[in-house]
């Protein structure tokens, strides 16, 4: 048996596996940056969704927000008369 041989192959096995474990480490990498980078994404876009929300939450909060809403939706007050006018001519 040539002990030289079995050397040369078995450092080839070792080899093999080295580059093995080095390329599949890498790939491994590669793929969480890519992961990494459309979660930022994602996390942008939630961020602006969420100072659109908190400005609208801002805006429907005040008072005279809401009084103007509810007098779009044909509410009252209750110290207030309410009118309906009909019989005006088509424009």
């Amino acid at each position: 048996m040539r002990w030289d041989r079995l050397g040369r192959l078995a450092m080839l096995c070792v080899l093999a596996a080295l580059l093995y474990l080095y390329l599949s480490a890498g790939i491994h990498m590669y793929s969480s940056w890519g992961q990494a980078r459309s979660e930022r994404a994602s996390v942008s876009v939630m961020e602006r969704e969420h100072k659109t929300l908190v400005r609208q939450h801002e805006a429907l909060a005040r008072q005279g927000t809401v009084e103007a809403e509810a007098r779009r939706l044909g509410m009252k007050k209750t110290s207030e008369l309410q009118y309906v006018v009909s019989g005006l001519p088509a424009n």
